[in-house]
């Protein structure tokens, strides 16, 4: 007995280690990219009034230097933007309530997408935080129109199913597809499979949507076939009879 309890004790303890590391990089992470901003405000504000002022006036060169300073300071600043989203939602409560996944997604295909590039079958009405889960959606909506192939029409298909005491979600595309050996890679920030130049983006939007169905207590994963497409899971869960219908969750 004595050995179960000091084993359950030492577990005890590396959770709350972990929970409280987690809760320090999420801190730093919000107070770097918050203080970063500024510098690079003024570095930006600075290189526009380069471009805007001598652009065509001094040498080919110089243009190319100037669009390049201009590039890296664009990109800097998306970065800094979604270092600062996913420490927001690492850090701030979240208030479950009844939301129409099949509403979210019809207005995300009104917003995001040309005729019939998104389509769903019957969507579940679930408990989740509302603006939470339409990221999720828009996420993997977003990049399932966006990582395909040059000369193919996007597809993207939205779909749920009952699993026991979970809602299972399926985001179907025909894009790229993801190599094997990266279906977990990509869930980690900042990591990119393809060149900025083909996909722009930061990298850290899978990120953020694993993040939030954790703190939904589901899980989020990939299918995928290189060059035919990918499809994307994430379950939430089925709430008992005997659960608050709109309670406020915080970590």
């Amino acid at each position: 007995m004595g050995d179960e309890r000091d084993a359950e004790r030492r577990i005890s303890q590396q959770a709350e280690e972990l929970a409280r590391s987690n809760d320090e990089l999420a801190q730093f992470a919000h107070v770097a990219s918050h203080d970063l901003s500024e510098p690079l405000r003024t570095v930006a504000g600075f290189v526009q009034l380069l471009a805007q002022r001598y652009q065509g006036r001094l040498d080919a060169d110089a243009d190319e230097f100037i669009g390049f300073a201009l590039d890296g300071v664009t990109r800097m600043q998306a970065l800094i933007q979604d270092l600062l989203t996913y420490s927001r939602v690492s850090r701030l409560e979240y208030k479950l309530d009844s939301v129409d996944a099949q509403a979210v997604v019809t207005e995300l295909a009104e917003a995001n997408s040309g005729p019939g590039a998104v389509t769903c079958s019957a969507l579940p009405i679930v408990q989740a935080d509302p603006g939470q889960l339409r990221r999720v959606l828009q996420n993997l909506i977003g990049n399932g129109l966006k990582f395909v192939p040059p000369g193919r029409a996007p597809h993207v298909r939205v779909s749920a199913a009952r699993d026991g005491d979970k809602w299972c979600f399926a985001v179907e595309d025909n894009g790229i597809g993801v190599p094997a050996q990266h279906h977990e890679r990509i869930f980690k920030m900042f990591q990119r499979l393809d060149s900025q130049d083909d996909f722009p983006g930061t990298g850290i939007g899978l990120a953020v949507c694993q993040r939030i169905i954790e703190r939904h207590r589901g899980d989020i994963w990939v299918e995928s076939t290189e060059g035919v497409g990918s499809t994307f899971f994430f379950t939430l869960p089925v709430p008992t009879r005997s659960e608050p219908s709109q309670p406020v969750i915080a970590q």
